[in-house]
């Protein structure tokens, strides 16, 4: 199903310059993090997994995910934005949910620190 974005940017440039901007920032590439998909108003990153990436149960850490995060919303602002604007992360609190480590194969849910 297709549906119309209910977000109309402002600049009629956006999806390239949106593109030019997040290709500039040298931490997206270093992680692989690249875009999946870019409609006003909305933005999917993808990265690949890489063990380099992982902490002690084998997810991806979230310290690796939250510049991802933190791109994915500047990135999607940033397409409703009119020309000549930019954008500068300020504050990005971040919360991850407590059942992840309970996902892991080699984690029992009862003595992984998330169900205590």
């Amino acid at each position: 199903m297709n549906r119309v974005s209910r977000f109309q940017p402002k600049n009629p440039d956006y999806r390239a310059i949106a593109i030019h901007t997040f290709n500039q920032q040298r931490a997206m590439k270093t992680l692989g993090i690249s875009i999946a998909r870019l409609e006003p108003g909305k933005v999917d990153l993808a990265m690949d997994y890489s063990p380099a990436f992982t902490q002690q149960h084998g997810f991806v850490h979230a310290g690796i995910l939250t510049p991802g995060l933190d791109n994915a919303c500047g990135i999607a602002a940033f397409t409703l934005m009119p020309a000549a604007t930019g954008i500068l992360t300020v504050e990005r609190p971040t919360c991850s949910p407590p059942h992840a480590a309970s996902a892991s194969p080699s984690v029992p849910p009862s003595s992984s620190p998330a169900a205590r």
